[in-house]
């Protein structure tokens, strides 16, 4: 039987720890995807998300930054009626100002990948055996959320911010017993 970190159960939770948490993402749309997730989830637990984050794709035009930056007020209404997402108002226009934040900081570096990185360089390779031992928050998660602050960027707490260097590979948090920690080395 293969051995996975304690927290993944579940049909989704499996899928979603098999095939994308740890694994490093380089790709913008994807990035801004999973910033503005990760800003969703804060105060909720992970499988809400994961478990609304087909209608988000649907209702936030597949995360088109460009698309999501031009949102308006009836928009943004719209979207607080969508049962099928987290219907909180900060965090509806977290996304509109992070997605305007995200095309200035791809204008300043190229892309938003090279600028995101740049906390961490490459993967950062843990060895934890239990899950308590996994941090909440970082040196560089510090540092990437008082970057993303600075640029203009909300729901971008440090916990955030480490959560968000987790699921993109910045850093591996896979347990040293777990089939991906390894494969992910």
């Amino acid at each position: 039987m293969t051995e996975r970190c304690g927290w993944a159960r579940g049909g989704k939770y499996i899928a979603y720890h098999d095939e994308e948490w740890g694994v490093p993402l380089h790709d913008d749309r994807a990035l801004f995807e999973l910033l503005i997730l990760e800003g969703a989830q804060a105060g909720l637990s992970w499988s809400t998300i994961l478990n609304k984050r087909d209608r988000y794709r649907e209702v936030f035009d597949g995360f088109d930054a460009p698309k999501v930056a031009r949102y308006g007020e009836q928009k943004v209404a719209e979207l607080l009626g969508d049962a099928g997402i987290v219907r909180n108002r900060l965090k509806v226009n977290a996304a509109v100002t992070n997605a305007k934040a995200f095309l200035a900081v791809q204008e300043e570096f190229g892309t938003f990948d090279t600028y995101i990185w740049s906390f961490v360089g490459r993967p950062l390779q843990n060895a934890w055996s239990e899950l308590q031992e996994l941090p909440a928050r970082t040196e560089q998660s510090d540092a990437m959320s008082k970057g993303l602050k600075k640029r203009g960027f909300t729901f971008v707490g440090t916990t955030i911010c480490y959560a968000f260097m987790q699921a993109t590979g910045m850093a591996n948090d896979h347990l040293t017993s777990c089939f991906r920690h390894a494969e992910l080395s």
